[in-house]
């Protein structure tokens, strides 16, 4: 009616649409409802979350993230606001890696048998490498996660699938973490069942583990990860060079997902966030 009150007169276009003038005027003065106005703000911060997560959210996580403000409303009314706002979080695909066995290679027993229930951090860490496209060519990425806590305590990158990646990213997971006696799960890659990589283990102290070539399921939680990075990174960025890659990569795990991202398994606690509950529990 307001649009076209220019050309029609107000009480025409009430009689038109047959309805009252005083009710089309006590409309327009309105207040609005406490509801409507709390929507809204619901609504500033859930876009704000959102845009935090840089799109990736979804309901469950964007209503685990108010809940930690202390704002606590069901999931269904977050679904209706963001359908509302046209917001959705980025589903995520499978990530396939490839993996490449050495025949005259002797792969260590699998310690783990698909149990990756972790009774406490640095128990039991899984590993596994990826690689990432850029207009420079390839770059891989090898990670290693702490199974507890989802957390990557260990990473490396390279543009070569030399041993010495994925020595890299023990060397840094065990500085950091400074286990004992911690099982380090991956699959049977020839960078895993290299001489040099079973000595590292041994000089730290770490058992290694090898499930079985090809089989997903038995590096799962890796395969998650990867997953998650390629959904909520890869499908979306093109990288022009290995640098660029490095720094996006970088940010992704040290920026958001160790200290802030919400993981399903974990209550909807960061990796970061449920070790220092765990800590302070302790």
């Amino acid at each position: 009616m307001k649009a076209n009150q220019a050309v029609h007169s107000i009480t025409t276009l009430c009689r038109v649409l047959e309805v009252s003038e005083s009710g089309y005027h006590a409309w327009r003065t309105r207040l609005p409802s406490k509801r409507a106005v709390a929507d809204a703000g619901l609504s500033k911060r859930i876009r704000a979350i959102h845009a935090m997560s840089d799109g990736t959210y979804g309901v469950p996580r964007i209503h685990a993230e108010l809940a930690a403000e202390g704002v606590h409303i069901g999931r269904k009314r977050v679904a209706r606001l963001m359908r509302a706002a046209h917001l959705e979080g980025v589903s995520r695909r499978r990530w396939c890696v490839t993996t490449t066995r050495d025949e005259r290679a002797r792969p260590a027993p699998d310690l783990v048998d698909r149990n990756f229930a972790a009774p406490g951090p640095d128990h039991l860490w899984v590993a596994d490498i990826t690689y990432i496209p850029t207009h420079a060519g390839f770059l891989y990425l090898a990670v290693v996660l702490d199974a507890w806590s989802r957390k990557v305590v260990g990473w490396a990158m390279a543009g070569h699938l030399k041993t010495e990646l994925v020595v890299q990213a023990l060397d840094m997971a065990v500085g950091q973490r400074q286990p004992q006696s911690v099982v380090h799960h991956s699959d049977q890659g020839t960078q895993y069942t290299s001489i040099g990589f079973g000595l590292r283990c041994k000089e730290a102290g770490v058992r290694p583990s090898m499930g079985s070539v090809g089989d997903a399921y038995d590096n799962a939680m890796c395969e998650s990860f990867f997953a998650t990075l390629e959904c909520e990174l890869l499908a979306r960025r093109r990288f022009t060079s290995h640098a660029e890659a490095r720094m996006a990569v970088f940010r992704f795990i040290e920026g958001w997902y160790n200290p802030l991202r919400r993981h399903s398994a974990l209550d909807y606690e960061s990796p970061a966030g449920y070790e220092k509950k765990h800590r302070a529990a302790a």
